[in-house]
């Protein structure tokens, strides 16, 4: 077995302990395999290669971050896919950025928290913690105004899955004209604060050392 496997069923259950309970996660050590999980968002979309967040990531924590963002992703489709994507970066963490695609498509919001929910499911059966990143439901309204909230489902779902979440940021990019590329996806430097963002998330779970 793979020391880094070894090492990895070792503290599981400390990982999960923290994303089950009020306790929080043991910080990863550089070098760490990291699963980022989602759709064009953790693809890159809108910005030049390596601009994405999960490189951006990479780059402020030193781990190892595969980056499985597939452009037009659903939950739905997502969920046919976490298996292999699991078992071919082994990762000692996953971040899933998914929802978009499915509010655009006008899917109900029931539908989407229950894909999400078997996503988070097959990942936390595997024994791996996971983090879930606050999508907004897009409007143009909100777009205006300067104000895209969360879809609720994101907050609703953390709370009965016990595991943390990274709310606000992606909306407060996507609020901002300066930070866009068009209007679903982040431009570079809307990555960059997006990758900070989740990366202050990661440490007010434990996953990343201060």
């Amino acid at each position: 077995m793979p020391l880094q496997r070894l090492l990895l069923l070792l503290i599981a259950p400390l990982f999960l302990a923290a994303c089950g309970g009020g306790h929080k996660a043991q910080p990863l050590p550089a070098g760490a395999a990291v699963l980022a999980f989602g759709d064009s968002v953790t693809f890159g979309t809108g910005a030049a290669p390596g601009e994405d967040y999960p490189t951006r990531l990479a780059a402020i924590t030193g781990w190892t971050i595969t980056n499985a963002g597939i452009p037009g992703d659903t939950t739905e489709a997502a969920r046919g896919r976490i298996r292999a994507a699991l078992e071919q970066s082994n990762p000692a963490l996953v971040i899933v950025e998914l929802g978009g695609n499915d509010f655009l498509r006008r899917r109900p919001e029931k539908q989407i928290k229950e894909d999400l929910r078997k996503i988070l499911a097959t990942v936390r059966a595997a024994r791996i913690p996971v983090v879930l990143v606050a999508v907004p439901r897009f409007s143009l309204l909100g777009a205006v105004v300067g104000a895209l909230p969360d879809a609720e489902l994101y907050e609703q779902l953390a709370e009965e899955e016990k595991v943390p979440l990274v709310p606000k940021v992606f909306g407060r990019i996507l609020a901002d004209p300066g930070l866009k590329a068009d209007q679903i996806h982040p431009n570079a430097e809307g990555y960059r604060q997006l990758a900070d963002g989740i990366a202050e998330g990661l440490r007010k779970a434990g996953f990343l050392a201060r």
